[in-house]
């Protein structure tokens, strides 16, 4: 998944167990599952992004799945999207000490920024009717949004798919990438 940048992930891991838990951005319970529940659960869903697209990560918190997509992908660029402060400050230092040049960090609500990509991503956000009126807007014509979703994503599907379309999707689709024992459910939004 991470070929040649594997490193960049394992040191990523290591700030996440390390000054993500000190700063608050990850449980010091999760530091076992760092790889299979926040990394591999970001990197499964890496091939479904386009060749060379800009991405938003909408609500990034710790990196999730940005940094990793960024890793895992040099040729795209991404952009971190958060409003706290100190999760920003984190991100920052983080993307430094990974020399990631094809990562952008923006301290802001969603509702603020104002610019369009050709993917838009949030992972446990907000609920799917919420996160679109947020996020859809951002996603450029012909642009899709993966939600990244847990087991309701059918059910949060159905009970936004007005919101959805009045927001402009032409198609919604759930699906569901192999990553272990939990695999990883992406809501996939075309605009």
């Amino acid at each position: 998944m991470f070929a040649s940048r594997l490193d960049l992930a394992e040191r990523y891991a290591q700030i996440l167990a390390t000054d993500g838990v000190l700063k608050g951005l990850i449980g010091p319970r999760e530091v076992p599952r760092i790889w299979d529940r926040h990394i591999m659960n970001s990197a499964v869903v890496v091939p479904r992004i386009p060749v060379g697209v800009s991405v938003a990560d909408i609500g990034t918190g710790a990196g999730l799945p940005g940094i990793v997509w960024a890793i895992a992908r040099p040729d795209i660029q991404v952009t971190l999207v958060e409003p706290l402060l100190r999760r920003t400050t984190f991100l920052d230092d983080t993307v430094a000490a990974l020399g990631l040049d094809n990562v952008s960090v923006v301290r802001s609500r969603a509702e603020d920024v104002n610019e369009t990509f050709d993917v838009v991503t949030a992972r446990a956000v907000a609920a799917l009717d919420k996160l679109a009126r947020w996020c859809m807007p951002l996603v450029s014509p012909g642009g899709v949004l993966l939600a990244m979703k847990g087991r309701s994503a059918e059910d949060e599907v159905a009970a936004s798919a007005a919101t959805l379309h009045r927001l402009g999707a032409t198609s919604i689709v759930v699906a569901t990438y192999e990553n272990g024992e939990v695999p990883t459910t992406v809501v996939e939004v075309t605009k």
